[in-house]
């Protein structure tokens, strides 16, 4: 069947995308530059002919808060920067397993243990490095959930155990194009983050890693950093969209991007990455009217990360669950058969009475 939106160069990337050919730098660069409309629709048929025909749901645990030695420019956990979050050392596995339930309930596929700092070392802090190790097999033996992690820089070592106690995906986003990487972060480079996907990948895990868009940025590096994921070779990328927090060096500066600009982006990454997850994650809510969220789905997402991220609060998961229907398509239910409608009714219930609900997969408190 042959696909056509009445646009040239997307037509002529899309066929070459459905016969198996992998794009280049110059076929992003040049989609980049086509109107919003037919890319939309390209990736769609991207996304349905590659794909499940459903959109996996993530969630994640803040499992220790602030005090992070290095400098993002993004972020309100690094100890650079005063953003008054709430800090605390490693939750525990307990604490853990808790949020993993409460992720399991809103009808998550996987669970990410997250740990912002520059790595959790098996050599320089070996009792929390434990307590990671006891947190992953308490989620895997008493949830239906994936369990994936994010724990920054790995040796090789700490890769391979990660592999042996069943991650399925480590995360290690690389943020932006390797030329924009060091207007972002100074203690670190781009260098850094792939080496730690590449030992990673070697030791059996699957790969997340993927961007925060409107940090000032251009199209070509937007274009740049998939590229740069083609090469390292990655199952899930997780698009974040700038959440500006008081007390980092982009608040003044803002999201530097429209919606016209974040669906783009999006439909650009599933032709770039069919096989892919393209995964819609922080930062949704705060740059997309609730009218818009379904449209990054109708242009070939595959994914979201539902509830709280880790500093800044999420929505509900029922009004995740609406925005995946409002799209036309389905959840995953892979790992976790889970019933959609109990989910959107009682965050419904808890939105009339205004109690607490099992949104928050972070700590106490919660933040993103």
């Amino acid at each position: 069947m042959v696909y056509e939106t009445d646009n040239r160069t997307v037509d002529d990337a899309l066929e070459r995308v459905l016969a198996g050919e992998r794009l280049d730098r110059t076929d992003g660069l040049a989609l980049m530059a086509q109107p919003v409309e037919p890319l939309a629709e390209a990736g769609a048929v991207v996304r349905d002919r590659f794909g499940d025909g459903t959109v996996d749901a993530c969630s994640i645990v803040n499992a220790k808060a602030g005090n992070c030695a290095e400098d993002c420019g993004f972020c309100a956990q690094s100890v650079h920067f005063d953003t008054g979050i709430d800090t605390y050392g490693f939750l525990g596995p307990e604490k853990i397993l808790e949020a993993a339930k409460r992720a399991e309930a809103d009808g998550a596929q996987r669970f990410g243990i997250v740990v912002a700092e520059k790595g959790v070392s098996k050599e320089r802090r070996p009792e929390e490095w434990q307590e990671v190790i006891e947190s992953i097999r308490l989620v895997r033996d008493e949830c239906d959930l994936e369990v994936d992690a994010s724990l920054g820089i790995l040796t090789e070592e700490e890769a391979a155990i990660l592999a042996d106690e069943g991650i399925n995906h480590y995360n290690h986003n690389i943020e932006t194009s390797p030329r924009y990487f060091p207007e972002i972060v100074d203690t670190h480079s781009f260098e850094d983050r792939v080496e730690t996907l590449e030992v990673a990948k070697e030791a059996g895990m699957d790969l997340c890693a993927g961007v925060i868009l409107g940090m000032g940025e251009t199209p070509a590096d937007r274009v740049e950093a998939a590229i740069a994921l083609q090469d390292i070779g990655i199952s899930s990328l997780p698009v974040n969209v700038l959440n500006p927090v008081e007390g980092t060096p982009l608040y003044e500066q803002g999201a530097d991007i429209t919606t016209e600009e974040i669906v783009k982006t999006v439909a650009v990454y599933k032709l770039l990455h069919p096989e892919s997850r393209v995964r819609l994650t922080g930062g949704r809510e705060a740059n997309l009217a609730p009218e818009e969220q379904h449209l990054p789905l109708e242009a070939g997402a595959d994914g979201l990360l539902t509830g709280d991220y880790l500093t800044t609060e999420g929505q509900s998961p029922g009004d995740d669950l609406a925005i995946v229907e409002r799209a036309g398509l389905e959840p995953n239910m892979e790992a976790n058969e889970f019933d959609p409608e109990t989910v959107k009714a009682r965050y419904d219930d808890a939105a009339e009475s205004s109690t607490e609900t099992s949104a928050s997969t972070g700590a106490e408190p919660s933040d993103d």
